[in-house]
């Protein structure tokens, strides 16, 4: 028949899905950072939209990158803890667009292993840095090969990117992720910024010097300043320091070489919407920005993620897409990076399979959050003391309001837990309003006993929905849902 091989142009957009390593909300000027500004990432704030309470489920690396990948919460898709493996021929978001008639590709940080049945599925191109990757010189992985390949790995990771835009079919739509191992430990600057922030001390968190009373966790933490070795510093410690004035040349060691990360990851996001622009591109191409989760800038005094307070619970999310999302608009809707598959099946025109857990955001996005949007987020952190960090294993809940934890300490036997006796189980209890800063565990306080019978029925809720088998507490309801029923 006469045309039946003119091909029809697709018409879905494009998708460049760009994600840092533990890139901090708060190190963000388009989110008000006070330490660093960001002049291409807050382009996407200024052109789209800036959520405002956008977090992780499980502040670790692997777990969050499989819930991103999978739209499903670490207990279903088997990525608990760093350490657990990874089964790559799961449903996932890029296999499903791929399958559809995008085009797809994967370039930079992977952190779920490798070999048959881990390496990255679902991408008609791919090339990743082994592991954790250096910051100079890296070693990428490609299909049956692996090459090092001179320069910046920040740098290295947006050329491949860009040399992916430039060579797009127009008549396929294509979903490219960027996946940057900036600004992740051990903060390695590229040359070229070497010397910011070299002319005048980088702004203190107010939490800096929090003695972490009441809440004896985060005192048994190894993610203080004070646990961060030379070559984290790049420098011995300086003789003759008190307490305190070594404390704030830790900081200013760490937090100038973290920021000086940010600044080419920011570029990077420049010259992805630069190559988008000269293709004409830009209109019909959602373009996120985000990070696996937060990090603690020395926010109570800590470096890392893992737990569940502000600072790592928090994960950045600014997306323009110029069709549908109000520019310059924000939303204080909660969303999480269980939801992030399935709005990219949406903007896809896919339905999402039963298997997933999250919801699309596409309508939060487009300004008109649905009355029974979720006003609630279920947390919870395996890998209960683990070699690096000595965090112990808890769940939580966060409302708009309030913040319910439960250090439960146990590792059930799971890859990178340990047996370490952190004591009893205990509550936390935050009142965001009175204390963003999570300064003050008011459980058990006078005045808080409806909030926390709330939140604690709400807690047991969350565990029955997402089907999270293998929790309990003595005030809440246990949980005997099985995941299995959620792994079919």
């Amino acid at each position: 028949m006469a045309g039946a091989n003119i091909r029809t142009r697709d018409s879905r957009p494009n998708i460049v899905f760009i994600m840092s390593d533990d890139h901090a909300a708060h190190a963000i000027s388009a989110y008000g950072s006070t330490i660093n500004t960001t002049p291409s990432i807050d382009r996407l704030a200024d052109e789209g939209m800036r959520l405002d309470n956008c977090f992780c489920t499980n502040a670790i690396c692997g777990p969050s990158r499989a819930s991103i990948l999978t739209g499903t919460y670490t207990h279903v898709n088997g990525m608990r803890t760093l350490f657990s493996e990874f089964d790559s021929s799961q449903i996932s978001f890029p296999a499903l667009l791929q399958a559809s008639g995008y085009r797809t590709a994967l370039f930079g940080k992977w952190h779920l292993g490798h070999g048959p049945g881990h390496d990255p599925d679902g991408f008609d191109v791919w090339q990743v840095l082994r592991g954790q990757g250096s910051y100079h010189d890296p070693i990428m992985i490609k299909p049956g090969d692996e090459e090092r390949i001179p320069g910046y790995a920040t740098d290295v990771i947006t050329d491949l990117g860009v040399d992916f835009i430039e060579q797009a079919d127009a008549d396929q739509p294509f979903c490219l992720l960027v996946h940057h191992k900036a600004p992740h430990r051990p903060w390695e600057p590229a040359d070229r910024h070497a010397d910011l922030f070299t002319d005048h001390p980088v702004p203190e968190p107010r939490t800096l010097r929090d003695d972490h009373a009441g809440r004896p966790a985060a005192a048994a933490a190894r993610m203080h300043l004070r646990d961060l070795i030379d070559a984290d510093l790049k420098a011995p410690v300086p003789e003759g320091l008190t307490e305190d004035e070594e404390l704030a040349w830790r900081y200013q060691r760490y937090i100038a070489d973290y920021l000086r990360c940010v600044a080419a990851v920011d570029e990077g996001v420049g010259r992805i919407l630069d190559a988008l622009d000269r293709q004409g591109l830009a209109d019909n191409t959602v373009v996120i920005y985000t990070s696996d989760q937060g990090f603690f800038l020395g926010d109570h005094g800590l470096f890392d993620k893992r737990f569940i307070y502000e600072h790592s619970l928090r994960m950045p999310f600014l997306v323009r897409y110029p069709a549908e999302i109000p520019a310059g608009s924000t939303s204080d809707a909660m969303v999480t990076n269980v939801d992030f598959a399935q709005t990219l099946c949406d903007w896809a025109e896919l339905e999402a399979p039963s298997r997933m857990q999250g919801r699309s955001a596409r309508p939060v996005l487009q300004g008109r959050t649905p009355q029974d949007w979720p006003a609630s987020v279920y947390y919870r952190y395996w890998e209960h003391g683990d070699r690096h960090a000595g965090i112990w294993a808890h769940y939580g809940v966060r409302t708009h309001t309030h913040k319910l934890v439960y250090f439960y300490n146990q590792g059930y036997g799971l890859p990178g837990t340990s047996d370490l006796d952190a004591g009893e189980p205990y509550w936390e209890l935050f009142d965001l309003v009175a204390d963003p800063d999570e300064l003050v565990n008011v459980y058990g306080h006078p005045g808080y006993e409806q909030i926390t019978a709330e939140l604690t029925s709400e807690l047991g809720r969350l565990q029955a929905e997402v089907g999270d088998a293998q929790a309990s507490h003595p005030e809440g309801s246990s949980v005997t849902s099985k995941v299995a029923i959620l792994d079919g």
